[in-house]
């Protein structure tokens, strides 16, 4: 039982070092992550897998367990993270009194604070948003509610859910539509995805008519899924609509001279195997891996800006994935002896040793008004809060740095795999020591089969790009 074994060990020493996602090995001295602990705790042939190995643990001690395993993964191996987000206007993700005591509140749901860790990377992004209507909050964890519930076919549960939907948008119309741009745009959305709940209701009914786990169910649930879907990203779109009016993420002067995001984008990628073998993503095959990534100015601007400026140049097309593991996989280290992208540097944060330009680690803490820079979460005494964008979902992006240098992060990034049950955000090892900078919403399941020497063919912003700022 290695993984089980490196876990006691871990429970019985202090803080673990985490320097799994740090820069490659070359720029760095440490050896290369052949035999790494990352490696030592994985799932091998003479074993259960983690969970059939930690099934008689306590749930808590489970997560202390896991998180401080990743640890000794991080520290024996190559990788970096970012995380934070601003804002001078109160964000939801600080969970003010946005929802009854009977519902959990958004900061509980982003933080995996609550009884149940929020995995959902749309959710995670919704509750990310600087907002601040309660209602909003009421229905948005009643539409969520019928999408968990309709996977596990509790379709009274959605059902009870469905109702509670209509009552929130009949009761509380008015004081959502207060809170937006445009109230009449959002007036509109609200009556669109009111017109979806009969719909949707027939289709939850149909399907507890059904045999069980007969294909008239499977159909049934199949389009009661696809309904709420439309719904939830109509959802979005509401929210997004409640930002305020020039809503700007404030960064400090002395980053005025790297790139910004001021708000979010998105990027698709297209990922081939060089041999021409497909993607594998249990038993069915794929020519190429096509992933849909939200890229998320609002928390970490100047991670995010570095990101999409660097895909806008095509920094990433064409270049090799150096890292798959099973926790993470890894790119962004070019040809040659440069470990980054190489550019004139921040005037604050300097270059590497070979030219790089180094980005500030940047973290934003739930309840803060801002992101601060340069230091790690344990570096301000806050160690355990939890970070507006938690790593809790699979795909995750992170940046990547060295693991003593906060500010040695360049342009390799990373996308993380292990089980979010094992890193619940705000009880792990990963916020607010390495930066969220965005999820990936459509396509994640390619990372399982993503391996190294796979090739980025193509990184492209096909939306928001007018949000970044560059240095003038």
């Amino acid at each position: 039982m290695r993984f089980y074994n490196i876990s006691l060990f871990l429970l019985g020493s202090s803080v673990a070092p985490t320097n799994a996602f740090a820069p490659q090995a070359r720029s760095i001295n440490i050896p290369a992550v052949r035999t790494s602990a990352i490696y030592a705790t994985k799932p091998q042939n003479d074993n259960n897998n983690v969970f059939d190995t930690l099934e008689n643990v306590d749930a808590t001690i489970k997560g202390a367990i896991s998180g401080m395993a990743l640890a000794a993964a991080l520290w024996a191996a190559p990788a970096t993270m970012a995380g934070p987000m601003s804002s001078n206007f109160p964000s939801v993700a600080s969970g003010n009194n946005v929802i009854a005591s009977s519902v959990a509140s958004a900061k509980e749901m982003a933080s995996g604070s609550g009884t149940r860790v929020n995995k959902d990377p749309e959710s995670l992004l919704r509750y990310g948003l600087p907002i601040n209507n309660k209602e909003v909050r009421q229905l948005q964890k009643s539409i969520e509610d019928i999408r968990q519930n309709v996977q596990s076919k509790r379709k009274s549960a959605a059902l009870d859910d469905l109702k509670k939907v209509r009552g929130y948008i009949n009761k509380s119309e008015s004081k959502m539509t207060a809170s937006c741009r445009d109230g009449k745009v959002c007036s509109d959305i609200l009556a669109s995805m009111k017109d979806k709940l009969p719909p949707l209701e027939e289709q939850l009914k149909a399907s507890a008519d059904y045999l069980n786990g007969s294909d008239q169910e499977r159909d049934a649930l199949d389009k009661s899924y696809n309904i709420q879907d439309s719904i939830q990203k109509e959802l979005s779109t509401l929210e997004e609509q409640m930002i305020p009016a020039g809503y700007e993420t404030p960064v400090p002067d002395d980053y005025a001279d790297l790139p910004q995001l001021k708000g979010r984008a998105t990027v698709e990628m297209l990922v081939r195997k060089p041999d021409g073998e497909p993607f594998d993503i249990e038993g069915k095959l794929f020519k190429e891996a096509k992933m849909k990534m939200i890229i998320d100015g609002y928390t970490a601007p100047v991670t995010s800006g570095n990101f999409i400026e660097l895909v806008q140049k095509g920094f990433y097309d064409n270049m090799d994935v150096q890292r798959s593991d099973g926790f993470v996989v890894q790119t962004g280290d070019p040809k040659g002896d440069a470990v980054g992208y190489v550019a004139p540097p921040s005037k604050s944060v300097g270059a590497g040793k070979n030219g790089e330009r180094l980005i500030p680690l940047e973290t934003f803490i739930k309840g803060d008004k801002g992101p601060f820079y340069e230091t790690t979460i344990e570096d301000e005494g806050r160690g355990g809060e939890a970070t507006v964008l938690p790593f809790s979902s699979y795909g995750v992006m992170g940046w990547a740095r060295e693991e003593y240098d906060a500010n040695s992060g360049s342009s390799q990034f990373f996308w993380l795999l292990f089980d979010s049950d094992l890193t619940p955000a705000g009880k792990n090892v990963l916020d607010g020591r390495y930066p969220v900078f965005g999820y990936v919403v459509e396509g994640a399941d390619f990372l399982s089969d993503t391996k190294e020497g796979d090739i980025i063919v193509s990184a492209k912003v096909t939306e928001g790009l007018e949000n970044l700022v560059l240095p003038k």
